[in-house]
């Protein structure tokens, strides 16, 4: 199986294991399915004659979504093979990636084409790194992208390990990585967007770098930005 069901109309897409800043990082992708039959693509992860089956068989793609700009390595083979499928870019990624064709720069308001099912958040305050959070609603999950990792103890080994703790980035710690934190300058701002997540009171908080979080979400997502809320 290339997808995992995470709720209601969700699944998950595990991805490969990339180094960032020389650190193994997991990836993984989400599939939603709306209401009107088509499928909403989040943070695709590598696209293979499996999991093409698979999607092909829960319904059309039509939306292929960027939650930051860090997170773009598939999205031109997405594209390529759903062509009809509209591709979104978060803030910052449309100019970094011109090579790519992208139908509309996500703001606050979600599409009207996934809002019956999708709400989002953006996330401000940073002077790095802006990310989109999605709040599916029948599942009653949050999806966050970069702002929430949760690695097991052991997933970082030597220096690395003892660099992820520090970082904030390891169980039972979970959040976001130090040095981003430390570029949230307009911090009422981004309490703000994230009280709006709180106020959704998540179940479920699906995240690509670490172990998801299938129930008590809103706790979850109250540890995670401990930094910022205490």
């Amino acid at each position: 199986m290339a997808l995992e069901s995470f709720g209601p109309e969700f699944w998950s897409a595990e991805g490969p294991i990339l180094p960032f800043c020389g650190f193994p990082y997991p990836t993984r992708g989400a599939v939603i399915r709306l209401r009107n039959g088509s499928l909403f693509i989040w943070s695709p992860v590598p696209l293979d004659q499996a999991m093409r089956a698979e999607i092909d068989a829960l319904g059309t793609v039509r939306h292929i979504v960027s939650p930051n700009k860090l997170h773009h390595l598939w999205l031109a083979e997405w594209k390529r093979a759903y062509p009809a499928a509209r591709l979104y870019a978060p803030p910052g990624l449309a100019r970094k990636r011109r090579d790519l064709p992208f139908d509309a720069v996500l703001d606050e308001a979600p599409e009207p084409d996934w809002a019956d099912d999708i709400d989002q958040v953006l996330v401000p305050g940073s002077s790095v790194l802006t990310e989109i959070v999605f709040l599916h609603k029948k599942s009653q999950t949050a999806i966050f992208c970069d702002l929430i990792q949760n690695f097991p103890r052991d997933w970082f080994k030597g220096w690395r390990g003892w660099l992820a703790r520090l970082d904030g980035i390891v169980q039972p710690n979970h959040g976001a990585p130090r040095e981003w934190r430390a570029t949230f300058r307009h911090r009422e701002r981004t309490r703000q967007a994230v009280q709006r997540i709180l106020d959704f009171a998540p179940d479920k908080v699906f995240i690509p770098h670490g172990e998801p979080a299938r129930q008590n979400g809103t706790d979850f997502v109250r540890t995670g930005f401990g930094w910022l809320l205490r």
